[in-house]
């Protein structure tokens, strides 16, 4: 069964030049992403997030890869964050879950899932995970 934990963030999101022409021209977005979790999980994160919007008004993909620093309840370690985000006409679908084995110190073995929502312009996080002994 999984622990549930919720708070709040902040987040910096800075766009990046493309590290090619041939990107820029096909309309690819490249950002940095620096957040500061609160709340069971007290953290810091850096990353980078890839973009693009369809011709379609509001539709468009992302994808993001976070390392995430700090304690999650009282667990000091480091995991990653994998997010895959889909935009259609306005519908969100969003899945930022914790890549396989990429937990460590106290956190080794963390599985789990993060739902994010953004309400009066205020991020928050709600992550559902499980920590068992590495193989």
């Amino acid at each position: 069964m999984a622990t549930v934990v919720s708070g709040e963030f902040d987040v910096k999101v800075n766009p990046q030049k493309a590290d090619n022409p041939e990107a820029e021209s096909a309309g690819l977005s490249r950002m940095s992403l620096d957040r500061r979790f609160h709340g069971a999980l007290e953290a810091t994160s850096k990353g980078e997030m890839i973009s693009v919007m369809a011709e379609v008004q509001g539709s468009g993909v992302y994808g993001a890869i976070e390392r995430v620093t700090g304690t999650l309840d009282g667990r000091s370690g480091s995991f990653v964050l994998h997010h895959r985000g889909i935009m259609t006409r306005g519908v969100p679908q969003l899945m930022v879950t914790v890549a396989p084995d990429s937990g460590t110190g106290e956190l080794t073995g963390l599985t789990g899932e993060m739902a994010i929502t953004i309400t009066e312009g205020k991020h928050f996080y709600e992550f559902a995970y499980n920590l068992t002994k590495a193989i």
